[in-house]
């Protein structure tokens, strides 16, 4: 279970902590990531996120091109770094809202920016790798909740244990697939439950996939944490927009997941629910007079009918009414109660 400053807790019994992704979607424009944040608080997600990455520090200037992007990476990421001078005013931002912020740093240095105005942390599934960066989060002793994208279930443990040994053990897995966008074939929802097994910690998903299904499908299997890119126009420039949901489909998401927690329940079977007490009393089957039974009269089996309303006897004690004599006349017709025996 994840313990958040303000008091929210992340894991089981407890509503899924549903994340707008912002990322870079703001084009490196204030009043557009503002635009993000109103829409996100708007549509009643948990979490507006964000990342803060240097190319620098980031990608080598001799990493060969990625087949689904036109230009080289670390120009690409240059393009969209987060300016870290917005991290206090995007902070104070959400906090007018009503919206948690958090980012995914990528160094050490954005890993201390962020401490100061974060009550937690998100480490991309890419960095999940990068041991070092991920005791140094750590060790701030904050939440981390950590992408699983490419990461075998050693990757994951060494993961976990490194952050152990920085003395932290808020931890979360989010399963998901590195693919922008990425095809549900390659979601493995079920490996939530493998990792949760493994590791007894809060696990949810990160959905690169188009739409919001697998989102809802994932919170239905339990998914603690849901993560989505969030865009305001998937028009836009930008390598993110594309796959990324609108604001309309943020607000339908949030919607659907708190409508499947409501049905899932808690798993008893105990009955008719208050809202269901009509239908109980005269949809549900009991014992009738198939013919009019004079007073006195011993009943027989062939006097007997089962049908609705049920406000007479239940049909499981017809043996127990056979053999019995009316204590007074009943109508054909009638629903037959033990007084009437």
């Amino acid at each position: 279970m994840l313990t958040l400053n303000n008091g929210r807790r992340i894991g089981e019994n407890a509503p899924c902590f549903i994340i707008a992704e912002i990322g870079a979607n703001h084009n490196r424009s204030l009043a557009l990531a503002k635009e993000m944040i109103d829409a996100a608080a708007e549509a009643e997600a948990d979490a507006a996120k964000f990342q803060i990455y240097s190319a620098e520090t980031l990608y080598s200037r001799r990493t060969p091109r990625h087949s689904g992007y036109g230009k080289d990476l670390f120009d690409l990421i240059k393009e969209i770094e987060t300016p870290r001078t917005w991290l206090p005013e995007l902070a104070d931002y959400c906090a007018k809202k009503g919206i948690l912020f958090f980012a995914t740093p990528f160094d050490n240095r954005a890993v201390d920016e962020l401490d100061e105005v974060s009550s937690f942390f998100k480490i991309a599934s890419f960095e999940l790798v990068d041991l070092p960066l991920l005791r140094y989060c750590a060790s701030k002793g904050k939440p981390m909740i950590i992408s699983t994208g490419l990461a075998n279930m050693e990757e994951i443990e060494d993961a976990y244990l490194a952050c152990r040994e920085a003395g932290n053990e808020q931890v979360a897995f989010l399963q998901c697939a590195s693919m922008y966008p990425a095809p549900a074939s390659i979601l493995n929802l079920r490996s939530m439950e493998t990792i949760h097994r493994a590791f007894g910690v809060p696990v949810g998903l990160s959905d690169h996939t188009r739409g919001i299904h697998i989102s809802v499908a994932a919170a239905a299997m339990g998914a603690s944490i849901v993560e989505k890119h969030f865009t305001l126009d998937r028009t836009m420039e930008g390598p993110d927009h594309p796959f990324a949901i609108q604001p309309d489909e943020l607000k339908e998401l949030v919607r659907q997941i708190r409508e499947v927690e409501a049905a899932l329940g808690d798993g008893r079977k105990l009955g008719p629910a208050p809202e269901e007490m009509e239908f109980y009393e005269k949809a549900r089957r009991s014992l009738h007079a198939a013919v009019d039974i004079p007073a006195g009269t011993l009943i027989e089996p062939e006097m007997l009918i089962c049908k609705r309303p049920g406000y007479g006897v239940r049909p499981k004690f017809l043996p127990l009414l056979v053999g019995r004599r009316a204590a007074r006349d009943i109508a054909a017709d009638e629903w037959i109660t033990w007084e009437m025996v």
